[in-house]
């Protein structure tokens, strides 16, 4: 029994062992409360510092960043305690996470904003909009 539940433990670190994080700033380490997530492209928009991003059940984004950033992957690995679900998050379930201690990050590569990713000004001002009669 002790052979499964070691084996158990190691297969679920190894399903939560790549989170991202994204940056408009060169970083080397990040601060407990951090946002992470363990989908590369939502971590490389994050990059962009937008004000709004969308996501379609599809995983097409939609954002108002304008920044060019740094996609990171944390550089160890994380244990149940380390993360925990967003309590804000406003995408898909399972795709924001905030850290619970200080991760060494390791840089992916430096990012750009893709032009077809740009949410139209009049969108991004309705969702703002309906955010704060949400919150």
């Amino acid at each position: 029994m002790l052979k499964k539940m070691t084996r158990r433990k190691r297969v679920m670190q190894k399903k939560a062992a790549c989170y991202y994080h994204g940056s408009s700033m060169e970083l080397t380490e990040l601060r407990p409360g951090s946002t992470v997530t363990p989908d590369p492209n939502l971590a490389r928009v994050f990059s962009h510092k937008p004000a709004v991003v969308t996501m379609s059940e599809d995983g097409r984004l939609e954002h108002t960043g304008t920044l060019p950033g740094y996609l990171y992957r944390i550089a160890e690995a994380i244990g149940a305690n380390d993360v925990m679900p967003h309590p804000q998050a406003r995408l898909l379930p399972g795709k924001e996470f905030l850290t619970n201690r200080e991760l060494r990050l390791e840089l992916v590569r430096a990012t750009s904003v893709y032009t077809e990713e740009r949410l139209a000004p009049v969108e991004a001002l309705r969702l703002l909009r309906d955010q704060k009669v949400g919150a």
